[in-house]
């Protein structure tokens, strides 16, 4: 039995599954306005996350890391749900198709006509760089 003052709910969910449902201390995430740290109890909160890393401290000791590309927080006392359109699992993350995939996004904008073709290759280009990085700290955690 898992002492529930101790830990917090948490659901990250993508557009096409659920990527982690489970007990955890600690979740610490890209907020819209910095990094945030989510404990048990936490006030009730919600916030846009920016892309990055979910990183959750699970309630028997290991860790889980969740690539996020931007999305919504919502805090209860109990539980915490981040949706986002994507989401991978760290294990799932490849360097190889984020590194192709960001510089197809600056060949993109290189070749941008117009303000909407050159602030969607902005958004998608930040997306792949924020996932390389979250590649980068999860492999360093291994």
């Amino acid at each position: 039995m898992v002492d529930s003052t101790h830990t917090i709910h948490v659901d990250v969910v993508s557009a096409e599954e659920s990527i982690f449902s489970g007990e955890a201390r600690f979740v610490a995430l890209p907020g819209e306005a910095g990094e945030l740290g989510i404990y048990p109890r936490h006030t009730p909160l919600i916030t846009r996350v920016r892309p990055g890393s979910v990183r959750i401290e699970k309630a028997d000791g290991g860790e889980e890391f969740v690539f996020v590309a931007g999305g919504i927080l919502e805090v209860q006392p109990n539980r915490v749900t981040v949706l986002s359109d994507t989401a991978i699992r760290g294990k799932d993350l490849d360097e190889q198709k984020a590194t192709e995939a960001r510089q197809a996004a600056e060949e993109a904008l290189k070749n941008a006509k117009s303000e909407i073709d050159i602030a969607k290759a902005q958004s998608e280009l930040a997306v792949m760089a924020a996932q390389i990085a979250a590649l980068r700290k999860y492999r360093q955690k291994k």
